[in-house]
């Protein structure tokens, strides 16, 4: 992608091509074949265009299986060698300095000390979500809000029904929260068809099922509270505070201030882990701005021209200051958490030593019961009912973003809950009992994924447009396109009252706009059903012909000929130089005098910044950047996925009318 920086992207992944989305096979929709003149085809690269939202998914989706594996070595581990087991994880560690210092043991450091960084990330996604995510749009906080809470309220009394009255009643917070690296892993395992806005809004609750664990573990499971050390933490945390309205971005200065708050924390009884959501949630997330990669540009020009460490060092921080702290942070400790942090915890907490007599006494046990029954019935029964509830009370204004078999596939697969359910069990109980909380909350998994798996069966079964109201439902959408298209404006290629459109911002110059181009061509003849639209972007930063190339297109237009035009553009992107310009309006026999005064005295370049500005206010700062009916397309554009893309768009038209 070219891009004075896309505002949700990260790095690319060129490949030859993508399968067709899961959801696009199982709505089933029926491609169009139309008759057309024939497209001159060439080699279409692919490009994996990825959100933050959509690399959070991927991470976790990928770390799922390197956690399986943490959760089986440490059950191997446990039952072939238990002593060395425990003897390895209660090992004790002291860091000192002079007389003052921390001890405790590997366990501990895992649990309170490297699990500070997962919900450090954690409160990244929260924040993130807030500022650029579903929850930009304020109204829709509660919804996930109430499916959350709903969905670790009933798992709890299920738990305390089994348990009320005993010893083991405290451990209740141990039934309640979603393990979102499994979920979302498994979900993309046995879920395979349901919607990618799933993934999105079991997200979401999830986020707000582990800020809700993390309040619980301060409150309920943290020890004897030191009100001094605590005023000590919360004090070093406000200057974390004014350390970021100063807009000071050193890194080890916040480093060392979060120790500081950890250590208090510690030091209070307050379970530290605290300390690692309170600075994700204060990580700012915002859309990369056009002024800021614009100064990048000409700072890392100045440096190209002019190599010396000064420049490097500007021309560096110009970069990196062009990208929110959030996402900085995100790249930088998304994947050691998912990849090995989580997995170490696993390894350090999951081991339980299994037998038959064992089995046989935990499955009687009031403490696994609990876990189970309440994550496998008491997750779903909770989602879906506060989902259904919220929508009921409020009247249509709170609708799920997806349909009520994709709501209820989201309630199953909560029933997952793995690393933060065995750090509560591990603050909650010790011996036997420790061992049945284990024992409960990994079959609970593995129960969890088999309903999920059984319910996405039974969906496929469906009639076609129930199947896809059941997958989609009637959500109101977030619309990502600022200017709506206006068939008295913009221009359009196919049939302007197309069930679906679409819209390209797009740079004459760019490389990738080129490589895009014969795929939509091929999509245009697939589907006489979509209408094309395109939006200019030229970024003259870094490509010095594109604005003259796209006011060549607009004199084009003015005698009629703005796709022969633009055809000819994007087929000799090495060749956009005044003359050449010339010679194209020559070779599609337009009046080059009447071109030439166009382009000389610039008569399109209103219109263009019109479209910039357009791109501006959908924060697009990348060319080629896709909007399928007003929704942002994220992902790769080679023909499957865009394919892929216009079927679910037309599932949802198919299925709007019914909405009343």
């Amino acid at each position: 992608m070219c891009r004075r920086k896309q505002p949700h992207s990260s790095r690319p992944d060129l490949r030859s091509s993508v399968e067709p989305t899961p959801f696009a096979k199982l709505a089933g929709m029926a491609e169009t074949d139309v008759s057309a003149t024939p497209y001159s085809g060439r080699t279409a690269w692919t490009r994996n265009l990825q959100t933050p939202l959509r690399s959070f998914l991927n991470t976790e989706t990928g770390s799922a299986a390197v956690l399986l594996a943490g959760v089986v070595a440490a059950l191997v581990w446990a039952n072939a060698d238990p002593a060395s087991y425990e003897r390895v994880w209660t090992t004790t560690l002291s860091i000192r300095i002079g007389g003052a210092g921390v001890s405790l043991d590997l366990r501990g450091w895992i649990n309170s000390g490297l699990m500070a960084f997962f919900f450090f990330v954690i409160g990244l996604e929260a924040r993130r979500e807030f500022d650029l995510g579903e929850l930009r749009e304020r109204r829709r906080v509660a919804l996930p809000l109430l499916a959350g809470v709903g969905g670790m309220v009933v798992p709890v009394a299920i738990y305390l029904a089994f348990n009320a009255g005993g010893a083991a009643a405290h451990g209740w917070g141990t039934a309640m929260s979603t393990d979102t690296a499994f979920a979302l892993g498994l979900l993309a395992l046995v879920g395979k068809g349901l919607p990618e806005r799933l993934r999105a809004y079991l997200l979401t609750i999830a986020v707000v099922d582990d800020i809700v664990a993390l309040l619980v573990i301060a409150i309920a499971y943290s020890s004897s509270i030191s009100v001094v050390a605590l005023l000590v933490g919360l004090g070093l945390f406000a200057c974390i505070l004014v350390v970021r309205a100063a807009d000071i971005h050193f890194g080890p200065v916040y480093f060392l201030l979060g120790s500081a708050v950890w250590i208090a924390l510690f030091k209070s009884g307050v379970d530290p882990v605290v300390a690692g959501l309170l600075g994700g949630v204060i990580a700012l997330a915002y859309p990369a701005q056009r002024s800021d990669l614009e100064r990048a540009s000409d700072l890392f020009r100045l440096f190209r021209e002019q190599p010396t460490g000064d420049l490097a060092r500007t021309a560096r921080s110009a970069v990196r200051l062009a990208v929110s702290p959030n996402e900085r942070l995100q790249t930088l400790w998304h994947p050691w958490t998912s990849y090995a942090i989580v997995p170490v915890f696993a390894l350090a907490n999951a081991g339980v030593q299994l037998s038959g007599s064992f089995l046989a006494q935990a499955y009687t046990s009031r403490v696994t019961l609990g876990i189970l029954i309440g994550y496998v019935v008491g997750k779903p029964v909770g989602i879906v009912g506060a989902t259904w509830a919220a929508a009921r009370l409020g009247r249509g204004r709170l609708r799920p973003p997806v349909g009520w078999a994709s709501v209820a596939g989201a309630g199953t697969i909560a029933g997952i809950g793995l690393t933060v359910s065995l750090l509560i069990a591990s603050l909650a109980f010790h011996g036997a009992r420790l061992a049945e909380a284990k024992v409960g909350v990994l079959s609970a998994a593995v129960v969890a994924a088999a309903i999920t798996w059984l319910l996405v069966l039974g969906t496929r079964r469906l009639p076609r447009r129930l199947r896809i109201r059941a997958l989609l439902g009637t959500p109101d959408l977030i619309v990502d396109l600022a200017d709506p298209v206006d068939p008295e404006r913009d221009h359009i290629r196919g049939p302007h009252d197309a069930p679906v459109t679409v819209l390209e911002y797009g740079d004459f110059e760019c490389p990738y706009c080129g490589q895009a181009e014969p795929v939509l061509r091929e999509l245009l003849r697939d589907f006489g059903d979509v209408a094309y639209v395109w939006r200019h972007l030229p970024l003259n930063d870094v490509h010095p012909n594109a604005q003259r190339a796209a006011e060549a297109a607009e004199a084009a237009a003015e005698q009629g000929a703005f796709w022969e035009m633009h055809d000819l553009l994007l087929e000799h992107q090495d060749r956009l130089g005044y003359r050449d310009l010339i010679g194209y309006a020559g070779e599609l026999g337009l009046d080059v005098e009447r071109f030439e005064d166009d382009l000389r005295t610039r008569a399109g370049a209103g219109r263009i910044a019109q479209d910039v500005d357009s791109a501006d206010l959908s924060a697009v700062s990348g060319t080629p950047t896709f909007f399928v009916n007003d929704l942002r397309h994220y992902g790769a554009y080679d023909i499957a996925t865009l394919s892929a893309a216009v079927k679910a768009a037309r599932a949802r038209e198919l299925v709007r009318p019914t909405a009343g």
